[in-house]
C-alpha cells in the first residue's frame, strides 16, 4: 500500500513514485506536479474547443481519443461510427449493437433488457461484468495518469475509460466487448472482419480506411477509430439540458431545484460537487462536467442478482486491477476504487453504481445520506462494505459529508433534502432525451 510521503516536493513524490510504480509513473507525476503548480488538473476546455472546423479535413487517424482537450473529429468518419455502432450484426449471435447497451432512449447507458442492473450479452445468462457507463461526452475523458495534491498523503488517479481507467483510447475499449463471451461474443476478429464485409456500410469503410478486411486485427483497429470518431463527436456532447440553460442565463431553476443545487454544492450536506464537479457561475456548460475524473471507494453494497456473486470469494476490485506500462502491480490504496461517472442524463438511467446494486436514482442519493448513519438499510447480511474482501474494506470513504457520521446520529440530509437533489439532477437530462 502507498505511504504517506514526508514533505511537500514533487521532485521527492516523483522518487517515491519512481519507486512503487516505476520511471514511467514518475514522470507521468513529475508532469502533473507542474502542471498543478499552473492551475488544477481538471479544468474543462471551453465551448470555443468543440467547434467543428470550417471545411472537412482528410480521414485522419485519431491516436488518442483521451486527449488534454477534444480533438476535431471528421464528420465523414463519424457518420461511418454511428453506422458501425447501431450495427447489430456484430455479436455473435447476430441482434446486440454497442447501442443496444449503450441506448440513446437512457442517455446512452443501458442493460439490453436485463434486470439485474448489468447488461444483458449476446447469449442468454451472459452478463456484462459491470454496469453500463454513459458513452456521452467521452470527448472530456482525459488520459489515466497519477497526481499528488499539495500536502495530500497519498496519490490521486484520474481519468482513462471504463469503470477502472484501464484504456485511454476508446478504440482500444471498441474491441474488448466486441470479443468478451459475455458481451458480443465474437470468436475472433476474422468473424468481425467477415461481418463488415459484408455489411451496407462495406463500401464507406474501404474508402475511409482502405484494404483493412484483409487483416482481420487491423479491420477490428479501423472500427474502433470510426466509433471513436462518432463518440468524440459534437452531437455526443449535446449541452442542451436544463441546467445549461440556466448557467447560460435562459432558463431559472425551480424552487427545489434550485435547493438541490444548494445541498449538492454544501460540503457540511450533500458534499456531491467534491466529486461531481460543477461551475455554475460560468457560463459555459463544460464548465460543469459533474466528475472530476477521480476514483473513490464507496462502499457499495453487493448486487446479489448477479451470478457472479454466488461465489463468496469473487470481488470487483476495480482500479487496483488496472494494468499498464506505468502500473505494473496491484496498488492496494485503490482496492475498490472506480472513476467517478458524470451525472449528465442520470436521471434516465436504468441502474446505478459499478455493479448495478440499484435501480432508483432517489436510492442512490439515500444510500450516500444514511449509509453511515442507518447501515443496516443497506448492507442486509449483516457486514458493512461487503462488496469488497475485508483487508480492503479500511479503503472506503468515511471522511467526507455525507458519509463522516456514526450509525445512529441524524443523516446530513433529511427526506426533504434527498428529494432536492433528485429534483436537480433530473435538470441534467439532454432535450433530447426527455
Amino acid at each position: 500500500m502507498a505511504r504517506p510521503l514526508e514533505g511537500s516536493s514533487w521532485r521527492r513524490r516523483a522518487a517515491f513514485a519512481a519507486s512503487l510504480l516505476g520511471a514511467g509513473a514518475a514522470l507521468l507525476i513529475v508532469r502533473s506536479a507542474a502542471s498543478a503548480l499552473g492551475g488544477g488538473t481538471t479544468t474543462a476546455p471551453s465551448s470555443a474547443a468543440l467547434r467543428e472546423p470550417a471545411s472537412a479535413a482528410p480521414a485522419v487517424t485519431i491516436a488518442n481519443a483521451a486527449a488534454e482537450s477534444p480533438t476535431p473529429v471528421d464528420s465523414v468518419r463519424a457518420s461511418l461510427g454511428r453506422e458501425i455502432f447501431f450495427d447489430k450484426n456484430l455479436s455473435l449471435p447476430p441482434g446486440t449493437s454497442c447501442a443496444s447497451c449503450h441506448d440513446p432512449a437512457q442517455g446512452f447507458a443501458g442493460n439490453n433488457g436485463s434486470k439485474l442492473g448489468v447488461a444483458l450479452g449476446s447469449r442468454p445468462g451472459h452478463f456484462a461484468k459491470r454496469n453500463t457507463p454513459s458513452v456521452l461526452y467521452l470527448r472530456f475523458v482525459r488520459k489515466f495518469h497519477l497526481h499528488w495534491e499539495e500536502d495530500a498523503p497519498l496519490v490521486d488517479a484520474y481519468g482513462g475509460f471504463f469503470w477502472d481507467g484501464r484504456t485511454d483510447s476508446i478504440a482500444e475499449l471498441v474491441k474488448q466487448p466486441l470479443t468478451n463471451p459475455d458481451e458480443m461474443n465474437n470468436v475472433d476478429p476474422r468473424r468481425v472482419a467477415e461481418t463488415v464485409a459484408s455489411s451496407a456500410y462495406a463500401t464507406d469503410f474501404k474508402r475511409e480506411f482502405g484494404s483493412v478486411l484483409d487483416d482481420p486485427n487491423a479491420t477490428i483497429t479501423a472500427l474502433g477509430e470510426a466509433v471513436n470518431a462518432y463518440l468524440l463527436s459534437p452531437a455526443m456532447s449535446p449541452f442542451t439540458s436544463k441546467y445549461d440553460d440556466y448557467v447560460r442565463g435562459k432558463a431559472e431553476l425551480t424552487d427545489v431545484e434550485a435547493r438541490g443545487l444548494k445541498l449538492f454544492k454544501d460540503s457540511a450536506k450533500g458534499g456531491c460537487s467534491a466529486c461531481h464537479k460543477l461551475n455554475d457561475r460560468s457560463p459555459d456548460p463544460a464548465a460543469s462536467l459533474f466528475t472530476d475524473y477521480e476514483f473513490d471507494a464507496l462502499g457499495v453494497p453487493r448486487n446479489r442478482a448477479l451470478p457472479v456473486t454466488r461465489d463468496s470469494n469473487n470481488f470487483d476490485l476495480g482500479l487496483c486491477e488496472r494494468r499498464g506500462d506505468y502500473y505494473k502491480e496491484k496498488t492496494e490504496q485503490f482496492c475498490g476504487n472506480f472513476r467517478t461517472p458524470s451525472l449528465r442524463n442520470v436521471a434516465i438511467r436504468k441502474s446505478y453504481m459499478h455493479n448495478g446494486a440499484f435501480s432508483s436514482l432517489r436510492d442512490v442519493v439515500s444510500f450516500y445520506a444514511t449509509r453511515s448513519t442507518n447501515p443496516g438499510r443497506w448492507y442486509k447480511h449483516g457486514v458493512v462494505f461487503d462488496d469488497l474482501p475485508a483487508k480492503y474494506r479500511q479503503n472506503v470513504n468515511v471522511d467526507k459529508a455525507p458519509y463522516n457520521r456514526h450509525e445512529g446520529e441524524a443523516p446530513s440530509l433529511d427526506d426533504g433534502d434527498i428529494d432536492a437533489i433528485v429534483a436537480f439532477l433530473g435538470t441534467l437530462t439532454d432535450t433530447q432525451f426527455r
